[in-house]
C-alpha cells in the first residue's frame, strides 16, 4: 500500500500549518511529511496544506493564500489552511460530536485562522501562534527550521488533545448546572454535587444566582460568588466584608461557624469543613 503523503510549506512556519499537520495526525496513524515548495512535489502529494494555492477539498487541497483567500465563517473571520482542514475533519476528530467540533472552532481553530489571516486586531502579548512561532530558530541559532516544526507538532497535538477534552467536558458540564439551577431550593444558591465549570452556563441561564456551592478535591466545601460576566472580576454580592483574608479561629469566630476554613481577601470564595456549614454562610452572606 502506497504510504500517504502530506505536503506543507518549508522554512517559517505559523500556527495554522502547525495545527493543520497536529489534526491530521489525529486522522492518519502514519504518512510522509514533505516540507516544499517545489511544484511538482506538491502536485503529486495526497493532501497539500498552507501552500499550492488551490482550496479544493474533495481534492486534498487546503491553501488559503490565493486571490479571493478560501472563504469566511459566518461572523467573517477567514479560514486559514487549520480552518480548512478542520471544516473536513474536525468531527472525526471529535469522534462525531459535532457540538465538541463546533466549540473547538469557536475557542481555537477560529482564533488561529484569524491571527494568520490579519483578522481584527492584534492583542498585545504572547498568544498561542507567537507561541507557535517561537519554535522557529531565532536568527542567532542554527536554521534547522524542520526540526523546530516536528516539536512545534508535538507541541500542538497535545493541545488540541487537550482542548478537545476540555470543550467535551464543558458541553457535558452545561446540562448538570443547568438541573442544578432547576433544582435549586433558592434560586440564588445553587447546589453542585460535584465541581463542575459553572461559570457560563450560571451567567447565561440565571440572572437570580449569586452563590455557588460544591465541594472541594480535598473533601471541604466551598462558596463561590457569581461575577456579573465571565470576564469580570465584580461579582454580583461579594461576601460579607468581615470576612476578608480571615481564616481558622478568626474566621470561626466571625461566622460563629465551629468548622470555617477561609475566606479569600478579594471577597469570591471561602469554605468550610461540611456542607451545612457552608451553606450557612450563604444565608449569613445573603443577609449581609
Amino acid at each position: 500500500m502506497t504510504e500517504l503523503t502530506i505536503a506543507t510549506h518549508n522554512g517559517n512556519f505559523h500556527a495554522d500549518d502547525v495545527f493543520s499537520i497536529a489534526a491530521l495526525k489525529s486522522v492518519y496513524p502514519s504518512f510522509k511529511l514533505v516540507r516544499t515548495r517545489d511544484s511538482d512535489i506538491i502536485a503529486k502529494a495526497d493532501i497539500v496544506l498552507d501552500v499550492g494555492g488551490e482550496y479544493d477539498a474533495d481534492a486534498g487541497r487546503f491553501d488559503h493564500h490565493q486571490r479571493g483567500g478560501a472563504g469566511e465563517r459566518e461572523n467573517g473571520i477567514p479560514y486559514s489552511s487549520f480552518g480548512l482542514i478542520w471544516q473536513k475533519y474536525g468531527l472525526e476528530i471529535c469522534d462525531g460530536n459535532q457540538k465538541v467540533a463546533n466549540a473547538v472552532d469557536a475557542g481555537l481553530v477560529s482564533t488561529i485562522d484569524a491571527d494568520d489571516c490579519g483578522y481584527g486586531e492584534r492583542a498585545e502579548g504572547i498568544s498561542l501562534s507567537r507561541t507557535i512561532s517561537m519554535f522557529n530558530p531565532s536568527w542567532q541559532e542554527e536554521s534547522d527550521f524542520d526540526a523546530g516544526f516536528d516539536e512545534a507538532v508535538e507541541f500542538a497535538s497535545r493541545l488540541l488533545t487537550r482542548f478537545i477534552a476540555s470543550a467535551n467536558a464543558g458541553i457535558s458540564a452545561k446540562s448538570i448546572v443547568a438541573k442544578a439551577i432547576e433544582d435549586a431550593e433558592d434560586p440564588r444558591v445553587i447546589v453542585l454535587e460535584q465541581y463542575t465549570p459553572w461559570k457560563k452556563t450560571v451567567i447565561k441561564n440565571s440572572e437570580e444566582a449569586l452563590y455557588m456551592i460544591y465541594p472541594s478535591q480535598t473533601g471541604q466545601w466551598r462558596i463561590q460568588t457569581v461575577p456579573v460576566d465571565q470576564a469580570s472580576f465584580e461579582n454580583r454580592k461579594p461576601l460579607p466584608k468581615a470576612w476578608a483574608g480571615l481564616s481558622g479561629a478568626e474566621l470561626k469566630e466571625v461566622t460563629g461557624l465551629d468548622d470555617a476554613m477561609f475566606c479569600h481577601n478579594g471577597l469570591f470564595i471561602a469554605g468550610a469543613e461540611s456542607f451545612e456549614s457552608t451553606m450557612k454562610m450563604a444565608s449569613i452572606a445573603l443577609n449581609s
